[in-house]
């Protein structure tokens, strides 16, 4: 009879949930490989095994968390009008940070945050909503930079999502804070033409 595997698929699935956490509540340089292995109910080999060390289960965790937020935001069908399309985007965006904190967290703010200045990839979450801004500033209802206009509001939903996994808010102050500062980033980049419809809007 053949050695047990020890260094299966369910310990990488074991050490990549106790890897969420840990990165998501601890400061990163007290997670130590063998805290991990401990936390995951195996050995420091598999760690290294497995995800070639520490630093390879941060990128396994953080390329998890960029999936996950990718898959939500491009299952948002796409209508013929951009800025319903970016509010339900926004909408989607705080959804998946409510439901998976701690993915969320290490991702925008964890062991290996996010950089919006860096180059945006085919599998990137911010590439459907640059491609509805674009949208938006084609048909003339929003103007300025596309990236500028992303990372304003990505800015204000991070806030927002931050506070709430936060407890700061309550789940009404939170929903109305959602739709009035998402309206507020658009009406800051609304067109004259548009911006009377946008201020009107609830």
């Amino acid at each position: 009879m053949g050695r047990p595997r020890t260094n299966d698929a369910a310990v990488g699935e074991r050490l990549v949930a106790c890897a969420t956490e840990m990165f998501a509540t601890r400061p990163q340089e007290s997670v130590t490989v063998r805290a991990l292995a401990t936390a995951a109910g195996t050995s420091t080999a598999a760690v290294y095994t497995l995800f070639q060390g520490k630093d390879g289960l941060i990128r396994e965790v953080r390329d998890r968390a960029v999936a996950g937020l990718f898959q939500n935001l491009t299952a948002v069908p796409a209508s013929e009008a951009a800025l319903e399309d970016l509010y339900a985007l926004a909408a989607a965006y705080r959804r998946w940070g409510r439901e998976h904190h701690h993915l969320y967290t290490v991702l925008f703010g964890g062991a290996q945050s996010f950089d919006p200045s860096g180059t945006v990839g085919d599998h990137d979450p911010v590439r459907p909503l640059l491609s509805a801004i674009d949208r938006a500033v084609a048909d003339h209802t929003l103007a300025g930079d596309t990236t500028l206009i992303a990372v304003s509001l990505w800015v204000a939903l991070h806030g927002l999502v931050t506070l709430e996994l936060a407890g700061t808010l309550d789940d009404t102050t939170a929903e109305t804070a959602f739709r009035s500062t998402i309206h507020a980033v658009l009406r800051g980049w609304a067109t004259p033409t548009a911006f009377p419809d946008l201020r009107r809007t609830t």
